[in-house]
């Protein structure tokens, strides 16, 4: 019998991104270049959960001055609440797959329920490393007034926002 196996998320395969109204005319997209988590796969069980702490004070639209911003109290408030954390439970097993995390996340001190569906997931021998390395790519939505984050709200941005974490977790030894 298969035992849970733990997995420590690699940052540097691991990309936390977000797309985002700006006044119904365009979408802003930006990802955060820092983060780190685990997750834990029993795939006799056909259960496992995941972990992504983001580093806020990484965000990067591709633009510096919008970077510069966003950290302040205006958005994120990176000096008061530097970390985005996300913890899901692997459910929807289909075929000894998971479908979808359901979750919560952490932002700007305030916790609530934001469930991914997993358009990917996949687990294979890692050819250097000879572990297992798993990889999901994962979606979902959630608004983020509900979290404290206003901005543009009085002039009608949407908001909604989309939240993508492609992840990649090698096999602890």
């Amino acid at each position: 019998m298969a035992a849970p196996v733990s997995y420590t998320l690699d940052p540097t395969h691991t990309f936390p991104s977000f797309e985002a109204d700006h006044m119904g005319i365009s979408t802003w997209r930006g990802k955060f270049n820092q983060s780190k988590g685990k997750a834990m796969l029993d795939k006799a069980a056909g259960t496992g959960s995941v972990e992504v702490s983001i580093d806020l004070a990484s965000v990067d639209f591709g633009n510096e001055l919008l970077n510069r911003w966003a950290r302040t109290d205006a958005l994120f408030d990176v000096t008061r609440h530097q970390y985005a954390i996300y913890r899901g439970e692997l459910a929807g097993f289909q075929k000894g797959v998971p479908t979808r995390l359901d979750g919560e996340l952490t932002l700007g001190g305030t916790t609530r329920p934001v469930n991914l569906k997993l358009l990917s997931f996949k687990c294979v021998p890692h050819p250097m490393f000879k572990r297992e390395v798993c990889g999901a790519d994962a979606l979902g939505s959630f608004e983020r007034d509900q979290f404290g984050l206003t901005a543009g709200k009085e002039y009608g941005f949407d908001m909604t926002v989309v939240l993508r974490i492609q992840v990649e977790g090698l096999a602890d030894q």
